[in-house]
């Protein structure tokens, strides 16, 4: 197989990342539309022929979960009936993964429900990056190949040359990715002891676990939607002796309020991917860094049947397709 063969089409939330992969292989994306009724529905076509051929559909469930949910599955029918070979779901960021377990009376398991649906709709392999909870590949039956950003900002971090940096983790939920962080930039670790009462998007910092004290500090999480908890814990970095302080985050969910948030904070810079098209987080102090080279090179491999496990280690990654 050739990289000419691979055609990678762009749902409507997701067509600027499959163009930076299409730019990296050197290919044209595919030609397809995208509708939007009055009434709320959607209509998806594609324009250009795929009887026999491996398809991959860039769409990640990000600022309109709903939506853009309900187009993978159109667009995993649609290409179903238009006799693809295989269909791979490209999700970058997969929203619904937060929705990974029963852990109160009478609640979905909305990851669950996803995977099932978009199997059933056609799709035969899901390219994610992040999920909130790794365990979600178990609810699919296909397979799942599940990439990770740590090299990619550790590579930006590294190049920044902080000194005395410490990586912090925002609770313990997390430790263990930020002590991977952490094992890669050769730096120490500390914990943040983050209490959630309810589904309001607010967490308090209580404590944190480690010293901070006359050190440079990273926070690092996967997500962050209100920003509440990186402004809170970079407070609480502050009172207890903390330098400067910085933000690396997997997916830029920040919302318009949250990005104010972070410009008054003590948060030097955020860094993050663009995973999500968040147009709310053009601000002065977030940097956000492409990942399509990296879903772009699973996908080459993927698609000519090679190995994709290096692309799993911690070690940054150097692309150069072109």
């Amino acid at each position: 197989m050739t990289n000419t063969d691979i055609k990678i089409f762009g749902g409507s939330s997701g067509k600027s990342f499959a163009q930076k992969m299409c730019d990296y292989i050197g290919i044209e994306i595919g030609k397809s539309e995208v509708l939007t009724f009055s009434d709320g529905n959607i209509f998806v076509k594609i324009n250009e022929t795929v009887r026999d051929h491996d398809v991959y559909l860039v769409q990640p469930i990000g600022l309109k979960p709903n939506d853009e949910f309900t187009e993978i599955l159109f667009w995993m029918d649609a290409f179903k009936r238009a006799s693809a070979n295989s269909v791979t779901a490209i999700i970058p960021y997969f929203g619904y993964s937060k929705g990974d377990k029963k852990d109160e009376p009478r609640v979905s398991i909305r990851a669950r429900v996803c995977a099932e649906c978009m199997e059933l709709a056609g799709a035969d392999r899901i390219l994610t990056m992040d999920l909130h909870s790794p365990q979600i590949q178990g609810f699919f039956k296909k397979p799942v190949d599940h990439l990770f950003a740590l090299p990619i900002l550790c590579d930006y971090v590294q190049n920044m040359k902080i000194e005395d940096l410490v990586v912090v983790s925002p609770d313990v939920g997390f430790a263990k990715v930020a002590r991977n962080f952490a094992t890669t930039l050769q730096v120490p670790v500390a914990i943040g002891d983050k209490m959630r009462k309810s589904h309001d998007e607010k967490a308090k910092v209580l404590e944190i676990i480690g010293d901070v004290k006359g050190k440079n500090a990273l926070i690092v999480d996967d997500f962050s939607i209100s920003g509440g908890t990186l402004v809170d814990l970079a407070k609480g970095l502050k009172e207890r002796g903390a330098n400067k302080i910085y933000a690396a985050l997997s997916h830029l969910m920040l919302s318009k309020a949250a990005v104010e948030k972070l410009e008054n904070s003590p948060i030097e810079l955020v860094i993050g991917t663009d995973s999500v098209e968040n147009k709310a987080t053009l601000s002065k102090k977030i940097r956000t860094i492409s990942v399509a080279p990296l879903f772009a090179e699973a996908v080459v491999r993927i698609h000519n049947r090679e190995s994709i496990s290096s692309l799993f280690d911690t070690t940054p990654h150097k692309f150069n397709r072109k």
